[in-house]
């Protein structure tokens, strides 16, 4: 299964960490974190990574060329940072089945294999790693709504008044059929092409999304005492579950 991670962003709430480089190669317990992200999808079986490059892209392609742990990659070039919609049409053309997406700032140590193989069993048209997190916190997050078989009904970006408290965690699996989805977004309000669109517009038409709960953590390394966080736990020895 190809493997789409995403890491065009600057990454403007790490300064100074990311002044000199992109947010992806910014080092958590000695590796950047997309070597963590890297590891993590060959152990799962990738056989081709596309990397969606943009800020400071030359240091990403430099560092890692054109092959990581054995696996081939492809680099797409998101020239304005436009949303994760946006991001995702970078990829279209390289794409021949369902896929991996991995959000490129994230440090996982979970089940992440629950979801590819969830995709493998054809029963639903993508599948989405979420984590429960408590009420409060639901509002900062994209809000996965479900059904009693744990479906997804319904996302909802950073609302007001969350439906749940299960959200999304930077892990997807899909079908091609996101980017006919993507090409349909209009801008939000925060004038981008969110993700969160393209995925209700899956729903609208019918297709079926699994919510498998997170077993493990993870950590959005959006700061740098998220960096920290996430080195305190890597260091921790927490076993994976991958």
């Amino acid at each position: 299964m190809q493997a789409v991670v995403l890491a065009a962003g600057k990454g403007t709430r790490l300064r100074p960490l990311t002044d000199e480089k992109p947010k992806g190669l910014v080092e958590v317990d000695g590796k950047p974190i997309l070597t963590h992200c890297f590891e993590k999808l060959a152990r799962l079986g990738a056989d081709e990574f596309i990397v969606v490059v943009g800020y400071k892209k030359e240091k990403v392609i430099s560092h890692y060329g054109d092959e990581v742990q054995g696996v081939p990659i492809t680099y797409a070039h998101q020239r304005e940072q436009n949303g994760l919609a946006h991001a995702l049409l970078t990829v279209e053309e390289h794409i021949d089945d369902d896929f991996v997406l991995m959000l490129g700032d994230n440090v996982f140590e979970a089940n992440l294999g629950d979801i590819v193989r969830r995709q493998r069993e054809e029963r639903a048209d993508a599948a989405f790693l979420v984590e429960e997190v408590p009420w409060e916190e639901a509002s900062r997050y994209g809000v996965c709504d479900t059904n009693d078989y744990g479906e997804i009904i319904e996302v909802v970006e950073k609302p007001d008044e969350p439906p749940s408290n299960l959200v999304m965690t930077g892990f997807y699996t899909f079908s091609p059929a996101i980017f006919h989805a993507c090409h349909l977004v209009q801008p939000s309000d925060r004038d981008e092409y969110e993700i969160t669109d393209a995925i209700n517009l899956l729903l609208q038409s019918g297709r079926t999304i699994d919510a498998i709960r997170l077993d493990g953590w993870r950590v959005d390394v959006g700061y740098p005492e998220d960096r920290e966080e996430a080195e305190r736990r890597l260091q921790e020895g927490v076993v994976e579950t991958v």
